[in-house]
Parts: C-alpha cells; structure tokens; sequence
C-alpha cells in the first residue's frame, strides 16, 4: 500500500514538473521580442514552448467543442418543440374555425327560417342537454316562460320539423322529438300527389334509416317517389305545411288494403344543434 501510495505521489510530481516547464516556457516565449532575429536556444525553447501549449490546450478545445455541440442541439430541440406546438395550434385553430363556420351557417340557415314563417314568430334556440341514453327522445333548449315558450308549440330548423315542447321552466324548456319511440299522439301528414294530397299518420321512426313510416293510406292511390310530406294542421300542435321528409318508398299492408309509405326524414336527428321554436303571433 506505501509502495501505491509512493507510485501516486510520483506521477502528480511528475506532471507538475511538466506543467511548470510549459508555463516557463510559454512565459519565455512571450516575452521575446518579436522584432529582433532569434538565436537557436530563443527558437528552440519557443517552438518547445509553442508545442505543450497547444498540447495542453488541445483537450480544453475538444471538450469546448462538445459543450457547444451539446448547447446547439439542446437549441435546436428547442426550435423544434416551439414549431411542434405551433403546428399543433394551428390545427387547432383550423379545426376551430371549421367547427365556427359550420356553426355559423346553421345559424343564418335558423334566422333565414324566420322570414318563411307568416303565421308563427320564430324563437331561435340552442339545443344545451342531450341524454345519450334516451338520445332520440328527447333535448333541452335554452328558452324557456320567459322568452314566450310555451307548451305544444312546435319546434323546427330550416330542413323541417324537429317535435314540440313538452316541458317548460323560467329559463329551460324540454322538446320531445319526431324520432322517439314513445309517439303518444300519431302525427296527421299529407302526401303531395299531381294535384291532390292524400292523407295518413305516421305511426313509428327508425333510427338505423332515419325514415318514419305512414300507415292509413289507401291502397288505390299512387304515391310518387320523392313527393313532399307535410303537417296537415289538424289537432293543437303543429300547424299546417311543415316539412317532415320525403317519400322514399311504399308497400301494402298486411291485410293488402292499404299502403304503407316509407318517408326519410327532412332533419337529421344526429346533428341538431340549433332549433327554431314558432310562438304563437300575438297580434
């Protein structure tokens, strides 16, 4: 262990001899005049003294190298992250402002609605709950007894009828749908046919093909493909004229007496977002 110990004690006297040496010489070299001839032991001791200075500055050089190699990268992760963040913003923002123009055309569709209607005042609404679980029964509007809301009174969008409503507080008010499975009242329609309307009463929706079927037609009359579906006005609730679909189809009863007509639906129950519910004129 002395004998380690001794060997240690050995090279750290060695290299201080060398480091003395250099620091001499380059101290040497330096203060040399440089305009007078030197003779060969000036040269040779600059040349020595040159040498281990760039001997010794050699390792300082490369780990200085390294540590800016290191700073550059670390800068240009940087860079990198920034320009990651700011195309992810911008996607962002684009994708914000698809969502607001579509939003916005659905409320110039909802304003544009007001001026087809001669017989009713439009209420514009937007459509704030939706029960995933109870999803084509029924929504939550944010006009209520304060904004004149009342019970029955239908509610529609530009493309036609959505259902009416239900419930009604100060603030909020329920719309039960078309598209509910429950209809307690079956909706009188007539079908425009050449130059006459034949009658029937939607009877039930389906979800998966977004058509209602109209049941109480008979069997003599032909219905034409594509021909207009409408409110008839009969009863309290809905007035006369409003859209429901189109015909898509008919078959025959059970019994082959009547017609059943197959009608796709004018709203698409998947994409409400803003409602129109028509008042009742008070003039």
């Amino acid at each position: 262990m002395y004998g380690r110990r001794k060997q240690f004690d050995r090279r750290y006297l060695l290299i201080l001899i060398i480091v003395i040496i250099a620091l001499a010489l380059v101290i040497l070299a330096v203060a040399l005049k440089k305009d007078r001839n030197l003779n060969p032991l000036e040269r040779v001791i600059k040349d020595a003294g040159m040498t281990v200075l760039k001997m010794a500055e050699t390792p300082f050089s490369f780990v200085k190298d390294k540590i800016n190699e290191v700073h550059e990268k670390n800068n240009l992760y940087k860079k990198y992250k920034q320009l990651k963040d700011k195309y992810e913003k911008i996607d962002f923002i684009i994708s914000s402002n698809e969502n607001l123009e579509s939003e916005v055309h659905k409320l110039k569709e909802a304003l544009d609605l007001n001026t087809l209607l001669s017989d009713k005042v439009g209420c514009n609404a937007t459509i704030v709950s939706r029960d995933v679980g109870y999803w084509y029964d029924e929504v939550t509007i944010d006009k209520g007894s304060k904004d004149g809301v009342e019970k029955n009174m239908a509610v529609v969008t530009p493309k036609g009828l959505v259902g009416r409503i239900t419930k009604v507080s100060k603030h909020f008010s329920t719309v039960k749908l078309l598209s509910n499975d429950n209809m307690d009242n079956k909706i009188s329609v007539k079908i425009k046919t050449n130059d006459d309307y034949v009658y029937g009463l939607i009877s039930k929706y389906d979800s998966k093909t977004n058509t209602y079927t109209v049941e109480g037609i008979s069997q003599n009359v032909d219905i034409p493909e594509d021909a207009d579906v409408v409110t008839t006005g009969m009863g309290i609730t809905f007035s006369s004229g409003l859209l429901i679909g189109k015909v898509k189809g008919t078959t025959s009863d059970n019994f082959d007496l009547s017609k059943v007509v197959k009608v796709e639906a004018a709203v698409d129950f998947n994409d409400l977002d803003y409602v129109t519910v028509l008042k009742r004129d008070s003039k």
